[in-house]
């Protein structure tokens, strides 16, 4: 059972006015305990952001990094989406993904970094995703290498459009991913039909690695749910994040 202090989480809601995806946009930001506007944090871009903080427990899990494994606090930006225009702004070949993607680099990120004291340099952002969250994720930081370069990708929909796209970068040495897909996503059912997430997982780590890129893999017994991903979050935050004591 989590303990009182990982509970008292501080979140706040923004509403980002965006030109290129012609509406507001709702982002939860976390906050670590002890926070300080005098002091600079590394930032977590979080897909599918009232997801993350309500299945994935991200927050709590946060809190408990923070306050008992000596990880250094982080912010975390939850991204918002309308379930009913997620694909079509996270597939790599997606209507609105370029207006998506756009909406991160030059709405979102400039916003965060004028509103919160978060560290401005490629080294200390973090993208994180599910799914399909995974995809917009590495599509991200394929595209723009001065502002990303270290992914979570959480069981990533990885498919032809997003690996013929890998195939065709020159390298992508930039890249440091921390990859996890369940053994059991074999047949999941998506809006595409029903689709071998772990084959097609195993094919992007391939390409990844042959293209340079440093990539932590792993396969764990798990299916294409949020009760699987959620456990394994930790491990993919202190990845990143070093904690200084055990």
């Amino acid at each position: 059972m989590s303990k009182p202090e990982y509970l008292k989480r501080t979140i706040n809601k923004e509403n980002i006015s965006s030109e290129y995806l012609n509406e507001e946009r709702s982002v939860r930001v976390y906050l670590p305990p002890g926070y300080n506007d005098l002091v600079s944090y590394p930032v977590v871009y979080a897909q599918d952001g009232q997801d993350i903080f309500m299945y994935g427990r991200i927050a709590t899990l946060a809190n408990e990094l923070i306050l008992d494994h000596g990880v250094d606090p982080f912010i975390i930006v939850g991204i918002d989406v309308d379930k009913k225009h997620r694909t079509s702004e996270y597939s790599t070949n997606g209507e609105k993904s370029e207006a998506y993607r756009s909406f991160v680099v030059k709405e979102l990120i400039p916003f965060i970094e004028a509103h919160y004291p978060v560290k401005d340099s490629i080294g200390h952002r973090v993208l994180i995703g599910d799914s399909l969250g995974g995809t917009v994720s590495l599509d991200l930081a394929m595209d723009n290498p001065d502002f990303f370069s270290k992914v979570i990708s959480l069981s990533g929909a990885y498919f032809e459009p997003t690996t013929e796209k890998l195939s065709n970068k020159k390298t992508l040495e930039h890249l440091d991913l921390w990859m996890l897909v369940g053994t059991l996503e074999t047949a999941v059912d998506t809006s595409m039909g029903t689709l071998d997430f772990l084959e097609w997982n195993r094919k992007t780590r391939a390409t990844l690695e042959e293209k340079g890129a440093k990539v932590f893999y792993k396969e764990e017994e798990g299916d294409h749910i949020w009760g699987f991903w959620q456990k394994e979050l930790p491990e993919a935050i202190k990845y990143y994040f070093k904690p200084s004591f055990y």
